[in-house]
């Protein structure tokens, strides 16, 4: 494959409470639901006699934590085949592989390689820009490498396509019947002056603004109007001459020429827009759920909390206490669990998703905000008690998944823990 000549994301007070047209708390469209979880079959002839390799950036934690579990395991130190080879178009898939799907980010080659031809001599790794390029160089790359005969993929191409562009997703997701917020659909927006009069016509006043292609919050903004025109933008974007660039701190832009900028300079690359939905809270911060899901079922949970919008940990977010949020769900929080899987089973193709789960105030009802094909990167953290993953971290879990493939997990238990969740380190 040549190199893509496209070229990913990177990685307050609040407005008067204003009446608002009313609305859903989330989309649950009325589709007929999955009647069952069907865990991913791996592909034909894998086993515990397929040697594994991986697609991703060597010397990447994600990489060495996958090694680690293979070896850990008793298998082969697992092959490495660098991202930046097969966007060149200069790869061989080790024979007689299972090649596993990891992801090219953090890895300042592969991003400029991607990114650099749409940005031209402005391009720096800190940009929010070019996501577009990104999604199309890695699609294409991923195509490629599935093109190539007899390869065995432990991932579907088409369906990670789908986790990295939010609009694809959401609608996979809806017509599925899994609980989503609501969001704008139609034509893509084109800047500021569409999107404010969609958002009226809609009776939406708090909405996410979200790069359709967009990572780790990269770029996303969280978007308030007040009852008198007021606008407040939430987002760790900077603005710097003419550019966006992604920073660790949450800023509030609250001059509306400046909200308009983020919007109009985010557009080209496609934007997903959809409803602000009040979630749970947990110590006096908004909670949300992180459940990585592997081969069907929900094995590894970690609670966020934060005091902005945005719950990444990268960005002043913390870790929660798992046994506080059972305790706060009560007898919905198998619900929780089961929206996670459900979302998954809309890519069956893939053995493992990290889902994010919203629950909302109270702790009762959930939507899922997005699915992610490389939510597993949650080092020292072990599977739910009594879960099928229980004592294994999320890639010794996977490892697992896939040398007893016929192993189908007993009953979940779904009683709470009497401990808190080890925080991940």
């Amino acid at each position: 494959m040549s190199t893509p000549q496209t070229a990913s994301p990177q990685p307050a007070s609040r407005l008067a409470a204003t009446p608002q047209a009313p609305m859903p708390q989330a989309t649950t469209p009325q589709a007929p639901r999955p009647q069952a979880l069907r865990p991913a079959a791996p592909p034909a002839g894998a086993g515990e006699d397929a040697p594994l390799a991986v697609l991703g950036n060597p010397g990447h934690r994600r990489v060495a934590l996958f090694a680690a579990a293979a070896r850990a395991a008793g298998l082969p130190e697992p092959v490495v085949l660098p991202w930046i080879d097969v966007l060149r178009g200069r790869f061989v898939v080790p024979a007689g592989s299972l090649l596993r799907i990891e992801s090219p980010g953090e890895d300042p080659a592969v991003d400029e390689l991607l990114r650099g031809p749409a940005l031209g001599p402005s391009y720096a790794p800190t940009r929010v820009e070019g996501g577009a390029a990104w999604y199309t160089g890695v699609v294409d790359a991923l195509r490629a490498v599935a093109r190539v005969p007899g390869v065995r993929l432990l991932g579907d191409p088409e369906e990670i396509a789908v986790m990295f562009d939010k609009r694809r997703a959401h609608a996979l997701l809806a017509g599925a019947g899994v609980p989503v917020p609501r969001a704008l659909d139609g034509a893509g927006i084109t800047g500021w002056a569409d999107l404010r009069e969609r958002l009226r016509a809609a009776g939406l006043r708090r909405v996410f603004v979200k790069p359709a292609h967009g990572s780790s919050a990269s770029g996303v903004v969280a978007l308030e109007f007040g009852p008198r025109g007021q606008v407040l933008a939430t987002t760790s974007v900077e603005l710097a001459g003419g550019q966006l660039h992604n920073s660790l701190r949450v800023r509030r832009y609250r001059d509306e020429r400046e909200a308009a900028e983020l919007v109009d300079r985010l557009a080209p690359d496609g934007l997903h827009v959809e409803q602000w939905i009040p979630k749970a809270a947990q110590a006096g911060r908004s909670a949300d759920l992180r459940v990585v899901v592997i081969a069907g079922r929900a094995t590894h949970v970690v609670v966020r909390t934060s005091a902005q919008p945005m719950t990444n940990l990268h960005l002043g977010g913390a870790r929660g206490s798992l046994a506080v949020a059972q305790q706060a769900a009560g007898r919905a929080w198998p619900g929780l669990l089961e929206t996670a899987e459900r979302a998954a089973a809309c890519f069956p193709g893939s053995p493992m998703v990290g889902v994010d789960v919203l629950p909302t105030a109270g702790w009762r009802r959930a939507v899922v905000g997005e699915v992610n094909a490389f939510g597993d990167l949650l080092p020292n953290l072990t599977g739910l008690p009594g879960g099928p993953a229980e004592g294994l971290d999320t890639y010794a879990a996977q490892i697992s998944a896939l040398r007893h493939p016929g192993h189908r997990p007993g009953p979940r238990n779904d009683a709470p823990t009497t401990e808190p969740m080890e925080p991940t380190r």
